[in-house]
C-alpha cells in the first residue's frame, strides 16, 4: 500500500512525515524544501503478530508494511506546470490513496505560502489542481474513445461517459462525487484519476489546539468537509509525532498516556488507511516467521495464498485456518484442534481479518 501526502507548501507534511517514518526528509521554512518525492517504508502495528513472535519465538518476524511518499507542496497552477507541479502529480498519480495534510493552527513564525490560515481555501486549491490535471486525462480519453468508436461502435459509451464526467469537473468536481452505476464507476476506474483516489484529511494543529481539537474552529471546518466527501479526517500535531518518533516502548507509552491519547497519529492513520482502502490482515505463524500479510476484504483463499507465493494459489488444496482470538484463548494449536475451532477451507472461502492460516499446495 502507499500512501501520498500531499498539501501546500508549509502546512507540516515533511514534518509530519519525519516523524512517521524516521526517513529524515529535508523540512525548512521555505516552499519546495523537498523536491524529489522521500519514500519512507513503515511497519503496521499489530498486537496478533507481536503475540504470535511471543509464542513461537520464530527466526524471523514480518510485519505488514506501508509506503509513505511525501510529495513536495503544491501551489496554484501546479496541473499547468507552475512551481514543479507536473512532477508532483505524477507523483500522486502512482498512490492507492492520498493523505491531504491542512494546516490548522495560525503561527506568524511559519509562513503560508497564502498569506493566512484557512483551511477551506487551502484544500479548495489542491482540490482544484488535482481536478484540472484530471480534465487534461479525460480529454484525452475522449479523443482516444471517439477514434475507436469509427470501427467499433461500443465505444460510443464511453465517449459520453467521459464527456459528462469532464462536463462535471469543469463545475470544480471531483471524480469522486460524479453519480454514476457500478459498470460505469468500473470504467472511469481505469482512467487513474487523481481526485478518484480516496482521501484522508491529517488536521494539522499545534499543541494546544490539539489537546483540545473539538473545539478549534479550523478543525471543525476540515471536518465538515470530510463528512461531505464521505472521507475521513484525522487531528495530528506534526510537532508532538516528531516528539513520539524519538521514544520507545515504556517512554512512548508514557507520552501518550501524559497526553490523554491511546495511539499516536502514524497509528490512527494506518488504521483509517486500512478502513478507507478496505484491507484487512491474515497471519502465518511458526518457528521459521510469524507474518502479517495485507489483502482486500472479500479475498478468497486462493488469492490469499498467491500472496505468499504465485505456487500456492496455482496448486491450492486447502487452507488450515483458526481465528487469532481462538489460538490465544486456548493456548495452542494443538488445544484449538481439539476444540475443533482449526478448520479446513477449500477454494470458495473467504478471509476474515486476523485468521492464522497453513496453506496446503501441490504443484
Amino acid at each position: 500500500m502507499k500512501l501520498g501526502i500531499v498539501g501546500l507548501p508549509n502546512v507540516g507534511k515533511s514534518t509530519l512525515f519525519n516523524a512517521i517514518t524516521n526517513a529524515g526528509a529535508e523540512s525548512a521554512n521555505y516552499p519546495f524544501c523537498t523536491i524529489d518525492p522521500n519514500v519512507g517504508v513503515v511497519a503496521v502495528p499489530d498486537a496478533r503478530l507481536d503475540w504470535l513472535s511471543d509464542f513461537y519465538k520464530p527466526k524471523k518476524t514480518t510485519p505488514a508494511v506501508i509506503e509513505f511518499v511525501d510529495i513536495a507542496g503544491l501551489v496554484k497552477g501546479a496541473s499547468r506546470g507552475e512551481g514543479l507541479g507536473n512532477k508532483f502529480l505524477a507523483n500522486i498519480r502512482e498512490t492507492n490513496a492520498i493523505v491531504h495534510v491542512v494546516r490548522c493552527f495560525d503561527d506568524e513564525n511559519v509562513i503560508h505560502v497564502e498569506g493566512s490560515t484557512d483551511p477551506v481555501r487551502d484544500i479548495g486549491i489542491i482540490d482544484i489542481e488535482l481536478i484540472m490535471a484530471d480534465v487534461e486525462m479525460v480529454e484525452r480519453r475522449i479523443d482516444k474513445a471517439q477514434k475507436a468508436a469509427k470501427s467499433d461502435k461500443k465505444f460510443l459509451h464511453e465517449v459520453e461517459l467521459f464527456t459528462a464526467l469532464r462536463d462535471w469537473m469543469n463545475d470544480g468536481n471531483s471524480a469522486r462525487s460524479f453519480q454514476c452505476d457500478e459498470e460505469d464507476r468500473a470504467i472511469i476506474a481505469t482512467s487513474e484519476l487523481l481526485s478518484l483516489k480516496p482521501i484522508i484529511y491529517a488536521a494539522n494543529l499545534d499543541e494546544d489546539g490539539f489537546a483540545d481539537y473539538q473545539n478549534v474552529s479550523y478543525y471543525k471546518q476540515v471536518e465538515e468537509i470530510a463528512a461531505k466527501e464521505g472521507a475521513q479526517v484525522i487531528p495530528v500535531c506534526a510537532k508532538l509525532e516528531a516528539e513520539i518518533a524519538e521514544l520507545d516502548g515504556e517512554e512512548k507509552a508514557m507520552f501518550l498516556e501524559d497526553l490523554g491519547i491511546q495511539e499516536s497519529g502514524l497509528d490512527r492513520l494506518i488504521k483509517a488507511s486500512y478502513t478507507l482502502l478496505g484491507l484487512i490482515s491474515f497471519l502465518t505463524a511458526g518457528e521459521d516467521e510469524c507474518r502479517a500479510w495485507t489483502i482486500t476484504n472479500g479475498t478468497k483463499a486462493p488469492q490469499a495464498a498467491g500472496k505468499i507465493h504465485t505456487d500456492f494459489e496455482r496448486g491450492f488444496i486447502r487452507a488450515e485456518v483458526v481465528a487469532f482470538e481462538d489460538l490465544k484463548a486456548n493456548g495452542s494449536m494443538n488445544a484449538a484442534k481439539e476444540k475443533g475451532l482449526v478448520r479446513s477451507e477449500g477454494k470458495e472461502y473467504v478471509m476474515h481479518d486476523g485468521d492464522i492460516v497453513l496453506f496446503r499446495f501441490n504443484v
